[in-house]
């Protein structure tokens, strides 16, 4: 199953996006849907709100009399913060537990939209292996809300001076549409991001199978840490406890460097038995597990670990999950606190950050081996590896010398 997150402020057009969604297959969730259900007379979600706000949010005569009046209860939960947080306490928790309901209904091999006006308010963005975001600009939300929903001018600006900013929204977005134009166009960016991304990962996720990538070496791109921390709290999200820490590490870790364009993320965990125990999860939030448990092992003077043959490769063992995400390659090195491995994929970045003359020497060797136009990326890897025996112990020694430590 894959779950997608879609969301967008208010008037931006993300229903446009769910309707074309649906129509290619997608089981659509729609938080204002299930909100407009939890709070239907009768239920628990209108009587919670009567004791809140008062009888005054209700129809008082004619065909919808006890039912929710939703401009009187807008008037009121939007005219100041605690009371716009005490309707989210109310109903949040309600359209939660009924969508969790929807969820656990559907196919094992479902792509599910789950559409949540308040996506970023709410904080659930890491739940999701792919965050769509739908965006207008204010003046452009603020005329079709007045034109096609009725409002003023004065509530529009209100609403959507209540919902996230443009930034906090971008922080989160794993795709960003701009419906700007015509609703025409829009669905084509929906249509394509459909046949182009969601229904790849969806395939890759079913067959246990990881987005590939070119070892072709690009120029440093300004969003790989933007996009470096989206993963950093998918993966803290889904592992959860069982996380010692989770860093981003590799070249695209280091500003400047270019790099494969390939985001590697490091889990650390206690134990290599904690780390086969998140497999599950690690798969729903779209990682899924490869067949390599080892680095290429490296001169190891410097390890205590206890129980370990320093000159065995089970100091080097670890679990490595790809993203099934072809939009957005990305490794997930599990390994065990403490080890050589866990600890020089920290080390090797902030040496590098921290020497100019190291960096540049290590731009050429990757330069000089992207040149020799290596098939796989193992092969990329394999052909830098006499360069990283010296740096290794040339890394150790700086943070000797400075009292770096993981």
């Amino acid at each position: 199953m894959l779950r997608i997150g879609l969301s967008g402020g208010i008037g931006a057009g993300k229903s446009t996006v769910s309707s074309t969604f649906s129509e290619l297959g997608g089981i659509v969730v729609d938080g204002d849907v299930i909100a407009r259900e939890v709070v239907e007379p009768g239920t628990e979600g209108l009587a919670k709100l009567v004791d809140a706000f008062g009888h005054e949010i209700l129809h008082a005569g004619g065909p919808d009399a006890g039912s929710l009046n939703r401009p009187a209860l807008a008037a009121i939960a939007f005219s100041d913060e605690e009371k716009r947080q005490t309707l989210n306490g109310i109903v949040h928790p309600l359209v939660a537990h009924r969508r969790s309901e929807l969820i656990a209904a559907a196919a094992d091999d479902a792509v599910i939209i789950e559409d949540i006006p308040l996506l970023v308010e709410s904080g659930m963005a890491p739940m999701f292996p792919l965050v769509v975001i739908v965006h207008a600009d204010e003046d452009v939300r603020v005329k079709r809300l007045i034109e096609y929903r009725g409002f003023t001018e004065q509530d529009a600006r209100a609403r959507i001076a209540a919902q996230a900013t443009e930034e906090q929204r971008r922080a989160v977005a794993d795709v960003w549409l701009d419906n700007s134009g015509s609703a025409g166009q829009l669905v084509e960016q929906a249509r394509a991001l459909w046949h182009e991304r969601i229904q790849p990962f969806a395939h890759n996720l079913r067959e246990n199978q990881w987005a590939t990538a070119a070892p072709t070496l690009v120029p440093y791109d300004d969003t790989w840490p933007e996009q470096a921390r989206r993963a950093v709290a998918r993966l803290t999200t889904a592992c959860g406890h069982r996380a010692v820490r989770v860093d981003h590490i590799g070249s695209t870790a280091v500003p400047g460097m270019d790099a494969k364009d390939i985001i590697d993320i490091q889990v650390t965990v206690d134990s290599l038995e904690v780390a086969d125990e998140l497999r599950d999860a690690l798969t729903s939030a779209g990682y899924v597990r490869t067949p390599f448990t080892a680095d290429v092992a490296k001169p190891d003077a410097r390890s205590t670990v206890p129980g370990f043959d320093h000159t065995g490769e089970a100091l080097w063992d670890k679990r490595l999950h790809c993203s099934a995400d072809p939009g957005r390659p990305t490794h997930v090195h599990v390994r065990v606190a403490g080890r050589p491995n866990q600890q020089f994929a920290l080390l090797f970045v902030d040496w590098l950050r921290a020497n100019p003359g190291v960096r540049a020497d290590y731009l050429a060797l990757k330069r000089r081996v992207a040149a020799e136009g290596h098939a796989t990326t193992g092969a990329y890897a394999e052909a830098k590896e006499p360069w990283f025996l010296e740096a290794y112990r040339r890394a150790w020694e700086w943070a000797d010398t400075t009292g770096w430590r993981p």
